[in-house]
């Protein structure tokens, strides 16, 4: 949530909103899928800024929690897709987050 709490102050907020309305059961209309993960189960919240383009990426896949995988900052200038190292790393929190919920279910 470090990552979370240095984007700006609006961004920030409408990041909060959207994923307070994840966590209702809802979908916002900042949400949608993020392509290569199959489906809705993986959501991108998109906001932008005078200084930027931001991103939090968040699953509902696991009933009745959300978990915030990944919230940076996209520096790319090439086109939209998200880079290689970001989806990596949101593949491998993905992972570490139906492990922690496999976990809690025991």
């Amino acid at each position: 949530m470090r990552d979370l709490r240095s984007l700006p102050a609006q961004v920030r907020r409408d990041i909060g909103q959207a994923l307070y309305t994840a966590q209702k059961g809802e979908t916002d209309p900042a949400a949608k899928p993020l392509k290569g993960f199959g489906g809705a189960r993986v959501m991108e919240i998109v906001e932008n800024d005078r200084s930027g383009t931001y991103r939090a990426v968040y699953t509902v896949q696991f009933g009745d929690a959300i978990y915030v995988l990944h919230v940076f900052q996209k520096k790319s200038k090439r086109g939209i897709a998200t880079p290689k190292q970001d989806i990596d790393l949101i593949r491998r929190r993905l992972a570490e987050a139906e492990r922690d919920f496999n976990e809690r279910q025991k």
